[in-house]
């Protein structure tokens, strides 16, 4: 698929930005910065960038939460419902800040970001300098009424799905959030939207990974990406009992068999560490000590602000 990714060079090495997996790759020849529209499997082939050695001063991606509320009430959510949800005044400024800093993807998250009217008009503005790339995370709830807002105003959206099977999900996400997900991804998909589904892997879902790749060919998505479950927020309460290792997801995700053309990707919590996020009232924080907790708040005035330090901590 022909999709749009976002470009940058630093110290002489060009890094992509993929909106949909998250990832960033290593470019093999020069590639003018900015949107650039690019065969998601060629970039899928290119080395994944090691930022920690690039040095650079400012994060290459980021998630921003806009909003704290939500539909659902996730056991296993990272989100703290005790930040104040910023206003719709607040949100446009915060969003000026994120369009001037550099930053080469931004993922809008929340609580749930479709519950936003002017989610539309907040990725479009993100992406209003013609540098960033903006994705979408969601629990497809409403995506199915809204995926026709979101063609041309984001370039990724990323649907939680955290079993293979209607049971399983609904578990974790309550009642009926199975079949709206997957109207929603199916709605998504019409729209010619790049979809790309995660899964909080966890002790009680792992046995589905395999089945999970299975449903999102079906589904015509992209790919899958298995999130390690983070100790923060609401998930703290279930990690003792939920949490793998990093050498076990890597373990259980090494043995699946993918199917052709799906793009699969495991984001541990060694990799999740010193990432950048801006949360619903304004202030940005990195994920530290192998993402098991959160520093740095720093309240965002400026583009500047979001530039916090990138130095990995040890985990």
């Amino acid at each position: 698929m022909i999709r749009c990714f976002a470009t940058a060079t630093f110290g002489g090495t060009t890094v992509v930005h993929d909106p949909a997996v998250g990832t960033n790759h290593l470019a093999p020849q020069p590639i003018p910065a900015g949107r650039v529209f690019l065969d998601d499997r060629q970039v899928a082939s290119w080395i994944e960038a090691e930022l920690a050695k690039l040095q650079l001063t400012a994060p290459v991606s980021m998630c921003w939460s806009p909003i704290v509320r939500c539909n659902l009430a996730c056991p296993q959510c990272l989100d703290d419902r005790s930040v104040r949800e910023s206003t719709a005044d607040e949100r446009r400024s915060l969003v000026d800040h994120i369009a001037n800093s550099g930053i080469l993807g931004v993922d809008i998250s929340g609580g749930e970001p479709l519950l936003l009217r002017d989610l539309p008009d907040l990725a479009r503005a993100t992406c209003s300098h013609n540098t960033a790339v903006v994705s979408c995370t969601t629990n497809g709830w409403h995506l199915a009424r809204r995926a026709t807002e979101l063609v041309g105003a984001v370039d990724a959206v990323r649907v939680s799905l955290d079993g293979a099977t209607e049971a399983t999900h609904d578990h974790w996400r309550g009642a009926d959030s199975y079949q709206h997900a997957v109207a929603g991804i199916r709605a998504a998909v019409a729209e010619g939207l790049p979809v790309q589904l995660q899964m909080v892997l966890m002790q009680a879902n792992q046995h589905e990974a395999q089945a999970l790749l299975e449903r999102a060919a079906h589904l015509g998505v992209g790919g899958v990406t298995f999130l390690q479950m983070l100790p923060i927020g609401d998930g703290a309460a279930v990690a003792d009992e939920q949490m793998l290792t990093d050498d076990q997801a890597r373990a259980a995700i090494d043995a699946l068999t993918v199917p052709d053309g799906l793009r699969v990707r495991l984001r541990t919590r060694g990799s999740a560490d010193g990432f950048t996020v801006l949360r619903a009232d304004g202030y940005a924080y990195r994920n530290t000590g192998g993402a098991t907790r959160i520093s740095a708040f720093n309240p965002v005035t400026g583009p500047q602000d979001l530039h916090l330090p990138t130095v990995r901590s040890s985990s």
